[in-house]
């Protein structure tokens, strides 16, 4: 099984590679629009030929998945709550709409940001189903996006390929260890960048 992903990859990569950035970002579309590729290798494959873009090529993933993702939303937001009614119970269902009504950005942010086997899709069926607004959707898509993508392409970047696997291997092994060290993460970054704000804002009333 790991050989036969590994030829598929190869094969993506290979058809891909030649587009340059516009191949990242239509393979992200393709993935979140519906399924099959795979997006992170492809982000790798990309980074190895051409260290010097690593950003570049996780912010072409970032916006071609958010751009594909609004299939999924549209589709939910068509849909309504029957959709999900028919794939997830009623318990479920109901933890969801709670996490959209306090959290609707991290809701869709959080699972954007992780790997499989993470249901992607069923938040972003969520968010079209409970009305998020559609600048919000994409952002928040966007942002998780970026964080997985860009992680990934410093990785590779600095440390080289086999430390993607290695990532894997421990998101896998030990995952809710590697979550919480990334949540913890995120939630300094977003500590750091709201308190400068929130002084100048203090400072501008005064």
């Amino acid at each position: 099984m790991n050989t036969l992903l590994k030829k598929y990859t190869a094969l993506v990569a290979k058809l891909l590679l030649p587009l340059g950035p516009l191949g990242v970002l239509a393979a992200a579309a393709l993935d979140a629009a519906f399924y099959g590729l795979p997006v992170d290798a492809v982000v790798v494959a990309f980074v190895i030929a051409r260290p010097s873009r690593f950003v570049l090529y996780p912010l072409m993933a970032s916006i071609g998945s958010a751009l594909g993702s609004l299939v999924i939303y549209a589709i939910g937001r068509k849909g309504e709550e029957l959709l999900l009614e028919k794939r997830i119970s009623p318990q479920r269902l109901e933890r969801i709409r709670d996490r959209f009504q306090r959290q609707e950005f991290f809701a869709v942010m959080i699972p954007a940001m992780l790997p499989p086997p993470t249901p992607f899709k069923l938040f972003l069926l969520s968010a079209g189903v409970f009305r998020m607004k559609v600048r919000d959707f994409l952002l928040a898509v966007f942002c998780g996006r970026m964080v997985r993508f860009l992680l990934i392409g410093a990785l590779i970047r600095y440390f080289g390929p086999e430390i993607a696997e290695m990532a894997k291997r421990m998101f896998h092994e030990h995952r809710w260890l590697t979550l919480t060290a990334l949540l913890a993460l995120i939630g300094l970054v977003i500590y750091l960048w709201r308190r400068p704000a929130k002084e100048l804002a203090e400072e501008i009333e005064k």
